[in-house]
């Protein structure tokens, strides 16, 4: 029988629940409403993701597999099926890094580039309008903080987001 809890710690794990299962809800439905929003492109959410993160300034030469999983924080083996498929698309090519022959950088392609920058960003644009249709900036602002919060905490858990030594490329 569990032990008797006082009712502010019963009403503060009733909110937590609540909150992770928000949360849940809105990753499984950004999921969803985002790849509708860039299926026309052939595009998913999770490619939606790998063409930001590489677009990026810094990631102007490519990413390696390590650093792309851990900047998404996904596993390698779910990202490289996805991978598998964007290459296969000419979306984005997987060369040998000139500054380390074992390892391999990710890259977009001037293909990726135009669905990316012609195709996709503006309907991205719109969806990131719609779904957030009634906040302020200072709403927008304030989650973002909130969530960045909730990020470092659930990185803590995770080890700090260490990558298995093998994953590192």
């Amino acid at each position: 029988m569990p032990a008797h809890r006082h009712p502010a710690e019963s009403a503060r794990d009733e909110l937590a629940n609540r909150l992770f299962f928000k949360l849940y809800q809105c990753a499984n439905l950004l999921h969803k409403t985002g790849t509708k929003a860039v299926e026309s492109e052939g595009l998913t959410t999770q490619q939606w993701a790998i063409l930001g993160a590489l677009s990026r300034p810094e990631a102007e030469q490519g990413m390696n597999m390590g650093e792309l999983a851990r900047y998404l924080m996904v596993s390698r083996q779910n990202l490289s099926g996805v991978l598998g498929r964007m290459e296969r698309d000419g979306r984005i090519e997987i060369v040998p890094d000139t500054r380390d022959r074992r390892s391999r950088l990710i890259r977009v392609t001037s293909a990726g580039w135009q669905v990316w920058r012609e195709q996709a960003q503006p309907k991205i644009h719109d969806y990131y309008q719609a779904a957030l249709d009634g906040f302020s900036v200072s709403d927008q602002i304030h989650a973002t903080h909130y969530l960045l919060k909730l990020l470092d905490n659930m990185e803590r858990l995770d080890g700090g987001g260490d990558a298995d030594p093998a994953e590192t490329e």
